[in-house]
């Protein structure tokens, strides 16, 4: 076998363990060149060093030899690179992306990283990058903060982007017994904002995030600036059939229910229509880590229950006690969304007529399908003064 090539030994050499360290403190990732050789870069003790490929990686990242001296010489191309499809990354997408942070060779504040942020409640893991007004993105049901990488490339040059993974999913705790509703993750989001010495953010939030979002916003409005809604994950209003039945059903079922590979992939391409090869892969591998532990299925029947059955009217009704929002909010909905049906925005738009809104020809995750108009309205909404932001009434759509 040849020696690696330049690209490779350049990104080996400057890993910085303080912009990710691996769990446990070990790990192989292997480096792929397109129709050619495998190198590993074995991760340990703070250090990194390459080995011809053997056995098992904890991740694989591939890309063609052009692809991998873009990335070498600067990350935001290697950014590019990967939403391009030029470079896979499958097995474990948190170990994948935490390896080009670490070896990006950038030092300053505003640098791809990622943390185990120690909260009053939970270990929660966050990657961020940018400098600005802080941001935190809240991924969907099942997802993780990978999902969110888009929205750190394209905001993190105005905006300290700060993608986490929720409790009982991606790398966070999973504390078996907790009720996992939007009450508990709004305040794992509010622990992770005290840890971080954050007093006021803005929040984006996708699908479940979106949810968790507005709780946020609606039990504690003085640490929240603007909200952004992709897609949210909204109560109900229909009749719910299988109510009684959920209510009976305890969510530690998925302490032992499995689902296969084939089924999730089947899932994530009817949410997202047209998603590509590359990006599913990645996804579904993100969501099969938690999944396939027991705490993680425990969590995300858990959370799926509260979906269903949360109750949309009456006193404590999602839709009674939205109006009550008070921050400046955008929601973007998918015309192609199965999940959350366009129709919602019309019940939001009678409860917040003040909120804007944005229509895109998108599945349910718009900051992966739709990157450049999703980002090109959320920067500009982020950034509006907080005067204009709030001048006159009634409903903006946008399509």
């Amino acid at each position: 076998m040849s020696a690696p090539a330049r690209s490779l030994q350049t990104l080996t050499g400057r890993f910085d363990p303080t912009a990710f360290e691996p769990q446990g403190g070990r790990a192989r990732v292997r480096l792929a060149l397109a129709g050619g050789e495998s190198w590993d870069a074995v991760l340990q003790g703070g250090t990194a060093r390459l080995e011809p490929a053997k056995g098992k990686a904890d991740a694989t990242l591939t890309a063609d030899a052009r692809g991998w001296r873009a990335i070498a010489e600067d990350v935001g191309s290697g950014m590019e690179v990967y939403r391009s499809g030029r470079l896979t990354v499958r097995r474990n997408l948190h170990l994948g992306v935490g390896f080009l942070a670490a070896t990006s060779g950038q030092t300053g504040p505003g640098r791809l990283r990622f943390q185990i942020v120690k909260t009053r409640r939970a270990r929660l893991s966050t990657l961020e990058a940018g400098s600005g007004p802080p941001v935190i993105a809240i991924p969907g049901l099942g997802g993780t903060k990978g999902s969110f990488l888009p929205t750190v490339a394209e905001l993190g040059g105005r905006f300290r982007v700060i993608a986490v993974d929720l409790p009982g999913f991606g790398d966070s705790d999973k504390p078996l017994g907790a009720s996992y509703d939007a009450r508990f993750f709004a305040r794992a989001i509010v622990d992770l904002l005290d840890a971080l010495e954050l007093e006021r953010v803005h929040l984006i939030g996708n699908s479940l995030g979106g949810r968790v979002a507005l709780e946020v916003g609606l039990r504690d409005p003085d640490r929240v600036n603007r909200l952004v809604l992709l897609c949210p994950s909204l109560a109900w209003r229909r009749d719910r059939p299988l109510v009684p039945l959920l209510r009976l059903t305890r969510p530690e079922l998925g302490l032992v229910s499995l689902a296969p590979r084939a089924l999730i992939e089947a899932i994530v391409r009817r949410v997202i229509p047209g998603a590509d090869g590359g990006w599913t892969a990645a996804g579904v591998d993100e969501f099969l880590r938690a999944y396939l532990t027991p705490a993680g299925r425990a969590a995300f029947f858990a959370a799926a229950r509260h979906i269903y059955l949360e109750e949309p009217h009456g006193k404590d009704g999602f839709w009674t006690r939205l109006h009550a929002l008070e921050a400046d909010s955008l929601f973007v909905w998918g015309k192609r969304d199965r999940l959350v049906p366009i129709a919602f925005a019309r019940h939001v738009e009678e409860a917040l007529p003040q909120a804007r809104h944005l229509e895109l020809d998108c599945g349910h995750v718009p900051q992966v399908e739709r990157p450049g108009e999703t980002h090109k309205v959320v920067g500009a909404f982020l950034n509006r003064p907080v005067a204009k932001a709030r001048a006159g009434a009634g409903t903006r759509r946008q399509r």
